[in-house]
C-alpha cells in the first residue's frame, strides 16, 4: 500500500522513511511556491540551514521540508497555506 500526503490539495506518494522534501522532488515538484517577495521556494541546502524549503502544514506551524518526514494524510502547501479549502 502507498502512503500519502497532500501538495495544495493534490495527492503526493511517498517511502517509508522519506523526507517531505524528498516525496516532492521525486514526484516533479521541485517549486515549492513561495511568494515572489520570499527568498528560497525550492530545497536548497537539503539540511535545514537556509529554510529555503519552509512550507505550511494544515493545522499546525511550518516546517522544513528537508528535515521533516512524510506521514499519511499530511495536507501541506506553499506560503502563505492555500490548500486549507481542500478536504
Amino acid at each position: 500500500m502507498t502512503s500519502h500526503f497532500f501538495w495544495n490539495g493534490d495527492p503526493v506518494a511517498f517511502q517509508p522513511g522519506e523526507t517531505i522534501a524528498a516525496a516532492l522532488l521525486r514526484a516533479g515538484l521541485a517549486d515549492l511556491g513561495q511568494p515572489s517577495n520570499v527568498p528560497g521556494g525550492r530545497v536548497f541546502c537539503g539540511i535545514g540551514a537556509c529554510q529555503a524549503c519552509v512550507v505550511a502544514v494544515m493545522g499546525a506551524a511550518p516546517v522544513e521540508a528537508c528535515l521533516t518526514p512524510a506521514r499519511e494524510g499530511l495536507r501541506l502547501g506553499s506560503l502563505p497555506f492555500v490548500g486549507a479549502q481542500h478536504a
